[in-house]
């Protein structure tokens, strides 16, 4: 029986080796665009721009989760919004808003801090509230940093390897600001679906809470959780029961001395509405509503709606308050 010629064999090698390498290819794409997006298909969250000028910026909810954190942290701490931009890019560039537990040398967390550079214990960088408080008050130590531009003020607290690596998050930082630091009300809608990572509940919503805004949210509610009286010395949220009693609703009272702390009282519900709905499919949140508008959790259609009272005198008193409406799972 005749051979195939060399060249045939050789051809054939190098088809094969190419079919490879296009499979190999396609792996690596896949493995990337888990990593970037936390390993989630399927509907996640948006934030487009209050300018109307079509800007937006597409994100996951485990990511939205960390954002929410991020920014409540630096609020919490009375931190402008520009401070909340320059964290979130930070955090977008070394983790892609993602709490890993891995990264060069012994770097951790959303923004890879260190702990052999001080940053804190190993459990303390992996609290997202924690490691968004450390990298405050290394950003608030930085002379004029909220007149440097976004890299500066970025490097001077990362000493990043690729300081100029921070500039291209800075406009989906801006749009993530905007939104949840309250500024820019109803920018932010997540298609809501049920997490498998954290309880559920009015009482997991107060906990989530007083751990991204400490007690002074709850401190200006005066008043229980779950619709029973809390083991907690200091007040707490409202929960509100819905029809049936069954208290899934926590209101959460937005107090008109806001302002005396630099923010008016619109953008403090704003950000409690928003940092809701980017929490909505780790807590198991249906619904959110303030201010006339209304957000409902949803697989196709989650926009923020004008809800029953807009336009009314029952607007004005909605804009006193931020409810929230968790499935009870």
């Amino acid at each position: 029986m005749p051979h195939p010629p060399p060249s045939s064999k050789r051809r054939g090698r190098l088809l094969r080796f190419g079919a490879a390498f296009v499979v190999l290819l396609g792996l690596a794409g896949y493995l990337s665009v888990q990593y970037f997006t936390g390993g989630t298909s399927g509907p996640g969250c948006e934030v487009v721009s209050g300018k109307g000028d079509g800007a937006s910026y597409r994100f996951t909810p485990e990511q939205a989760v960390n954002a929410a954190t991020i920014a409540a942290v630096g609020t919490g701490r009375g931190m402008p919004e520009r401070a909340v931009t320059i964290a979130l890019a930070t955090a977008l560039q070394e983790s892609a808003l993602r709490n890993i537990d891995f990264g060069d040398r012994d770097s951790l967390g959303l923004f890879q801090q260190r702990p052999s550079q001080g940053w804190g214990t190993p459990e303390e960088i992996m609290d997202p509230a924690y490691s968004a408080g450390i990298f405050y008050d290394h950003l608030n130590k930085v002379p004029g940093y909220t007149r440097l531009p976004l890299t500066v003020a970025a490097q001077r607290v990362q000493r990043s390897g690729f300081p100029q690596a921070y500039a291209k998050h800075e406009p989906d930082a801006t749009l993530l600001a905007a939104a949840l630091t309250g500024r820019s009300g109803a920018t932010l809608a997540c298609q809501g679906r049920p997490g498998p990572t954290r309880s559920s509940g009015s009482d997991a919503v107060r906990a989530a809470l007083v751990r991204d805004f400490g007690r002074d949210v709850v401190q200006e509610a005066g008043a229980e959780v779950g619709g029973t009286p809390s083991p907690t010395p200091t007040p707490a949220p409202t929960a509100t029961p819905v029809a049936g009693g069954d208290g899934r609703t926590v209101t959460v009272p937005v107090p008109d001395d806001t302002a005396a702390a630099g923010r008016s009282a619109r953008q403090r519900g704003w950000q409690l509405a928003h940092w809701a709905v980017a929490n909505a499919s780790a807590l198991h949140i249906e619904q959110v509503s303030y201010g006339g508008w209304q957000w409902t959790a949803g697989m196709t259609d989650s926009r923020w709606r004008a809800s029953q009272t807009r336009g009314a005198a029952g607007a004005e008193r909605a804009a006193g308050s931020v409810r929230i409406t968790t499935t009870g799972r």
